[in-house]
């Protein structure tokens, strides 16, 4: 999965706290994680989604992800929901 798979999705949430939330709630898919965004907010996702067995897929960057989730600013987290 990279940026085309999160942009084409109509179920998404966006955002480390929504991201988290979701994963919480066993409602994401898969999540993705930008690899420049701080250690310590997309660490304990990356925990989080290994311990819910939920899909983590890492990509370069936070401002392509933003722009990827449909908003104009940098984002370390995403998530794609089930429909």
């Amino acid at each position: 999965m990279s940026y085309e798979r999160i942009k084409a999705s109509d179920s998404k949430v966006v955002g480390s706290k929504q991201v988290t939330k979701a994963v919480e709630k066993g409602q994401a898919v898969a999540v993705v994680l930008a690899r420049n965004a701080e250690d310590r907010v997309v660490a304990p996702l990356a925990r989080l989604c290994e311990n819910k067995s939920v899909e983590v897929v890492w990509v370069e960057d936070m401002v392509a992800l933003g722009k990827a989730c449909g908003i104009e600013v940098p984002t370390a987290a995403a998530a794609i929901l089930a429909e």
